[in-house]
């Protein structure tokens, strides 16, 4: 993700990791905010499950997303707080 102190946009993100990006923040803003599956994700993200799961390898990797298990076998996917900042401000510079 960039590092410099120019926010960035949507448009400055890979579109799978922007597409991705968006379906998390919408996770995030439910009351209450609960994770979502890959499944979920993958169908909402419009992205095949191999794709979905490089997305979310990087943005783990950068610290805006937590990958976890339910318990019943099923990946589950969150914004950190720091991804929640991070969706916070690339979608306030995109207008949304």
């Amino acid at each position: 993700m960039p590092a410099n102190d120019a926010a960035p946009s949507l448009e400055d993100l890979d579109p799978a990791i922007a597409g991705l990006l968006v379906q998390l923040h919408a996770a995030a803003r439910e009351v209450p905010p609960v994770p979502w599956s890959l499944a979920r994700l993958s169908k909402r993200a419009d992205l095949a499950m191999s794709s979905l799961r490089r997305a979310l390898a990087a943005l783990e990797e950068a610290g805006l997303v937590e990958v976890s298990d339910d318990g019943q076998g099923r990946a589950m996917a969150v914004l950190t707080a720091q991804g929640s900042e991070f969706c916070a401000m690339i979608f306030r510079a995109s207008g949304r």
